[in-house]
């Protein structure tokens, strides 16, 4: 218990820290674009039209909602990173107990040696199970929060009550969760998971020479990584899962003529690949113009 209220309040802090980048890039997401670009220079010095970056978007935020415009959406964030640690806390304490019964205790002289494949295999599906049980948990809370902070785009209070709302939503339209982008996300977390830990451990195990010094510290850098690789490869399903969360929900960054309305996931998918967008919000830094795009002043954003 005490490990899991130490996770809760080091994620909730990390959280509240975050929250401001989180914002951002849900809105750059999207595809709000409050401001024009720039002529500006990249990082090999040569003059661009650039986007404007992370903290240029920041003081647009701060210069319409002041400072606390900024931390939109924090609390259904807070609900649901706290009960999402707490699923999978208990969801791994479940798992330790099955395997560690007597009733499984019979082939232990082959349990898998650490380090080895199988091992690896072992603590990543553990791990699989767990995410996937918190994500499919907090998801609706996951979906309020998203919506809360696309909210800016067209100034609607309509989640202002956001625990409550958060109740009644789950409740009522629990059973649609399917087209609140819970597959993609799903889908995103296992390959993400399974990449980095397999990426990991062939670096491990073929690159890296046990006897030298220091193994440890460069086999967690090898898992940060092989960490930063997955995600990068598997953030098109972070994209399509955050607009699906929206889309068509009444609110008019989810509505044409701002947004398409797609009928599943696979329709986003398909349509932001035609479109160049996979990789839309990826980065907040140095973001250049979109190729055949056209900057739409009145709606704040490209066509």
């Amino acid at each position: 218990m005490a490990d899991t209220c130490g996770q809760v309040l080091l994620g909730s802090g990390l959280t509240v820290l975050s929250h401001p980048l989180m914002y951002i890039k849900v809105l750059v997401q999207v595809g709000h674009e409050p401001l024009p670009p720039t002529l500006g220079r990249n990082m090999f010095g040569r003059q661009v039209y650039q986007l404007p970056g992370l903290f240029a978007y920041a003081k647009h935020i701060i210069k319409i909602d002041g400072k606390s415009g900024l931390f939109k959406g924090l609390t259904p964030r807070l609900f649901a990173g706290t009960v999402g640690t707490i699923v999978h806390s208990r969801v791994l304490q479940v798992h330790t107990y099955l395997i560690s019964s007597p009733s499984q205790m019979v082939g232990s002289s082959q349990k898998a040696e650490d380090g080895s494949l199988q091992h690896v295999v072992n603590e990543t599906t553990k791990e699989m199970i767990a995410r996937s049980c918190a994500t499919i948990v907090t998801h609706p809370f996951h979906v309020i929060t998203l919506r809360c902070m696309v909210q800016f785009i067209g100034r609607e209070v309509k989640y202002r009550s956001v625990v409550l709302f958060s109740v009644v939503f789950l409740l009522r339209f629990a059973h649609l969760i399917i087209f609140f982008g819970l597959i993609p996300r799903l889908l995103g977390d296992v390959l993400s998971l399974w990449i980095c830990n397999m990426l990991a451990h062939l670096i491990n195990t073929h690159a890296i020479d046990d006897s030298t010094s220091h193994t440890g510290e460069i086999k967690n850098c090898s898992q940060a990584v092989t960490g930063f690789f997955a995600s990068m490869l598997t953030y098109p399903f972070v994209l399509v899962s955050n607009l699906m969360a929206v889309n068509n929900c009444g609110l008019a960054g989810g509505l044409p003529p701002y947004a398409a309305v797609y009928p599943n996931w696979l329709h986003c998918w398909s349509h932001l690949s035609r479109e160049g967008n996979m990789s839309r919000g990826n980065s907040l830094f140095f973001r250049k113009l979109p190729a055949g795009k056209m900057y739409a002043i009145e709606q704040k954003r490209f066509f």
